[in-house]
């Protein structure tokens, strides 16, 4: 594999993030060139060939698929439509990114560890983009150098701006429930951290300003309690009614001391005082906080596919994550503690 001067690739998926991951591959990422881009809308796809030069736009995945001039697929597409891509891109032959979740059923992502098994040729990377942000690569290190001892608690509050909630009840018939759409970064993040299982979970929650979650056996506010193979336990909360904007906060205490990453949720470092006191602004979404990190991600999938290197998550990483989302959802449903199957403890990535 190694020796690549350019991969070529083709995304598909152009929706609120597929949009920012063509433009990164198309302007910013090294060794990268966006060849083609495929979406079910033909004016996304004529808009991004049009204004950023890519030669060749698709409305169908099949046709991406088929194009020969193409190293790998970047997939972005809606959560359900993620393993089937996955498959069918590695049977072709292609290196594969692909957003989280892995899938939106157990199954689907036990298929899509089959398919990376037989397609051992190919590079595949799964965007948990936390872990390529610089502040969680630095507190990741931090643990394993021993520098807070022995973890014992990881905290992770991952909530979403009151301003966003109508694309959160539209989305809400297929995301999956919040677990999977939004703790499931903090449960790779505990994971990664801890290097361990979760063994337990508790989940609980409701729906205390917006109804229309209860439909879909989910809520807009939800946490849970997870006890990990190593003995350490974590805290998970998933919120869509924030009013100061999007947030993502990590606490990881240990027996010698504690790690906290943006305990203070803020934009920058500007802080403005004016008539309304000391204010900090704070990130509206998701694009805006982790901007580098998913810049960082896609660059470390050319690099692997260029170096002929294997990347640090796994599909076995979305497939375990998965399996801790929908537990805690389980949970929170039958309001009752569900245990997981045991594994053996992960090594260090």
């Amino acid at each position: 594999m190694g020796g690549v001067q350019e991969v070529r690739i083709g995304i598909v998926g152009l929706g609120r993030l597929g949009m920012r991951h063509a433009e990164n591959l198309a302007f910013r990422v090294r060794g990268a060139r966006l060849e083609a881009a495929c979406a079910l809308e033909a004016d996304r796809v004529q808009s991004v060939c049009r204004d950023w030069g890519v030669p060749r736009g698709y409305t169908r995945f099949e046709d991406l698929l088929a194009d020969p001039g193409l190293d790998a697929i970047f997939i972005a597409s809606s959560s359900a439509e993620h393993c089937a891509q996955v498959r069918a891109s590695l049977d072709a032959g292609r290196h594969v990114f692909c957003e989280k979740p892995l899938g939106v059923t157990l199954e689907e992502c036990r298929d899509a560890e089959e398919a990376v098994a037989r397609n051992p040729g190919s590079v595949f990377l799964l965007g948990f983009m936390r872990r390529y942000d610089s502040s969680y690569r630095r507190a990741k290190a931090l643990i394993d150098a021993g520098r807070i001892g022995k973890p014992i608690l990881f905290r992770g509050y991952s909530v979403d701006p009151e301003s966003a909630i109508q694309g959160a009840i539209r989305f809400a018939p297929s995301s999956g429930g919040q677990f999977l759409d939004m703790s499931v970064h903090d449960i790779d993040l505990a994971r990664w951290m801890l290097n361990a299982e979760a063994t337990t979970i508790f989940a609980a929650g409701g729906c205390y300003a917006h109804p229309e979650f209860a439909a879909h056996g989910d809520g807009d506010n939800l946490a849970a309690f997870v006890r990990f193979d190593s003995g350490a336990m974590a805290f998970f909360l998933a919120g869509r009614t924030a009013a100061h904007g999007y947030a993502v906060e990590t606490e990881v205490i240990g027996t010698l001391g504690t790690l906290r990453i943006a305990n203070v949720p803020q934009k920058d470092l500007v802080e403005v005082l004016d008539s309304h006191g000391s204010v900090k602004e704070c990130s509206q979404s998701f694009l805006e906080r982790f901007e580098a990190a998913y810049h960082a991600e896609a660059q470390e999938f050319v690099d692997c596919i260029r170096e002929g290197r294997r990347p640090g998550v796994t599909v076995q990483d979305g497939t375990r994550a998965t399996e801790v989302a929908f537990a805690a959802t389980q949970s929170f449903r039958r309001d009752e503690l569900v245990r997981l199957t045991p594994l053996t403890p992960r090594r260090s990535a």
